[in-house]
């Protein structure tokens, strides 16, 4: 069965169950309100404080999105690559580690 067949990583795209779809689209969705709501804040002149504690707000759901994605990404992409043997995943999934913990 080949790799876009089965919903995996190809070629840098991949096909996500719709359910998953849906869960990432509406996260982001959020996020993008916290953020216009912080830019408007900012014009509105709003105590630094306020914008701060949303800020971290926003931050906090940008680091949950990362951790959905992430373990989406362990159970579909870099299992079955492992399972044929594409070690390289695992060096890009430490890649991938490594740029988000800064």
């Amino acid at each position: 069965m080949p790799e876009q067949d089965m919903g995996c990583c190809s070629h840098r795209t991949k096909e996500r169950p719709e359910r998953e779809l849906k869960d990432l689209i509406h996260r982001l969705n959020r996020i993008e309100g916290q953020i216009r709501g912080i830019k408007g804040m900012v014009e509105r002149g709003a105590y630094c404080p306020d914008i701060l504690v949303q800020v971290a707000a926003a931050n906090a759901a940008l680091n949950s999105f990362n951790k959905v994605l992430l373990a989406s990404h362990i159970k579909t992409c870099v299992t079955q690559d492992i399972r044929e043997g594409k070690e390289e995943t695992v060096e890009e999934l430490l890649e991938t580690l490594q740029k988000l913990m800064k």
